[in-house]
């Protein structure tokens, strides 16, 4: 029997508790980090949808984000969904002045550029490596306005990329843990093994 991979899902503020759930249901070991102490002996962390500007207040305050961010430089493998993934982008178009980036993945990302809570939307989208499409729900999600050339576009709705990858950095910008299917937390888990193979604990 393989050992567990053990993920952490930040737990500042936001959707924590269904990502959480999501990974332990793909046989993950899960922690919930609201400290830096929390990141100890995991081997990818999860930064769940929420309200970017509170979240990105509650990172600098818990001295998390210095952390993240060196992290992050070396290759450690981290998946943001909706407002992590604002989190992660290098330029926030329309973010506030004291709102931080995390820098992981070299997007240009607009805040609810799908419109607010009651333009909300599902749809299907076809993902790549998936043979069936995979039901997305869009809650205020941001959208990605433009990516740097080493970014790779899994999928897209329209003409905007929705769900992108750079190295050990996933990002989307709708709610996957949202729903039944496990396909994209199994990307990132499959990201998390492969670091981990050669970066050993």
């Amino acid at each position: 029997m393989e050992p567990k991979l053990h993920i952490g899902v930040l737990a500042l503020q936001g959707a924590f508790a269904a990502h959480a759930q999501a990974l332990r249901d793909c046989g993950a070991e899960v922690r919930l980090v609201r400290t830096q102490e929390d990141l100890n002996g995991i081997q990818g962390l999860v930064i769940p949808g929420g309200e970017s500007t509170t979240m990105s207040n509650l990172l600098v305050a818990s001295g998390l984000s210095e952390v993240l961010k060196e992290r992050f430089q070396h290759g450690f493998p981290v998946f943001g969904t909706c407002a992590g993934m604002i989190m992660l982008a290098e330029t926030i178009l329309d973010g506030r002045a004291d709102q931080i980036s995390l820098g992981a993945l070299e997007l240009d990302v607009r805040r609810n550029g799908y419109g607010r809570q009651n333009d909300s939307f599902e749809q299907d989208i076809v993902v790549h490596s998936f043979e069936t499409p995979f039901h997305a729900l869009f809650i205020r999600a941001p959208v990605i306005e433009a990516v740097g050339s080493d970014v790779e576009v899994l999928a897209s709705w329209g003409d905007r990329p929705v769900l992108v990858r750079s190295g050990n950095a996933l990002a989307c910008s709708f709610h996957p843990e949202l729903v039944s299917d496990l396909r994209i937390h199994r990307i990132f888990l499959s990201l998390v093994e492969n670091f981990s193979v050669t970066n050993p604990r």
